[in-house]
C-alpha cells in the first residue's frame, strides 16, 4: 500500500497540479523612464495651471488701473465744472445784485493819439 497525504491546492503554489499554469506571472510595474516622464509631464501641467492663475491676475491689476484712471479723469473733469459752475453763478449774482446795478456801463471815451 502507498502511503498518501493530502495536500489542499491552496498549499501548492508552484509545483505541477493539473490544469495549472507552472508559470508565474509577476506584476508589471512602470520602468524609471516612464516615471520620469510622468513626472515631468505632471509638473508641466501645474506650472501651466500655475501661470494660468498668474496670467489672470495680472489681467484683473491691468482692469482695476484702468478703472482707477478713469475714476481719477472724471473727478478732475467734475472739478473743472464745479469752477465752472461757480463763476457761471457768480457773474449771474453780480448782474442781479444793487451794486452793479448803481454802477456805469464802460464806454470807451477815446484813444491816445500820437
Amino acid at each position: 500500500m502507498r502511503n498518501q497525504t493530502y495536500v489542499s491546492r491552496r498549499e501548492t503554489t508552484a509545483s505541477f497540479v493539473r490544469n495549472r499554469n507552472t508559470v508565474r506571472v509577476s506584476k508589471r510595474s512602470l520602468g524609471s523612464i516612464s516615471q520620469i516622464v510622468i513626472v515631468s509631464m505632471l509638473t508641466l501641467v501645474f506650472g501651466l495651471i500655475y501661470v494660468a492663475e498668474g496670467t489672470k491676475a495680472t489681467s484683473f491689476d491691468y482692469e482695476i488701473s484702468a478703472v482707477e484712471s478713469e475714476i481719477s479723469d472724471l473727478s478732475a473733469r467734475r472739478d473743472e465744472l464745479a469752477v465752472e459752475k461757480a463763476r457761471l453763478t457768480s457773474v449771474a449774482a453780480a448782474k442781479n445784485s444793487t451794486v452793479a446795478a448803481a454802477m456805469e456801463d464802460a464806454t470807451v471815451t477815446g484813444y491816445v493819439a500820437d
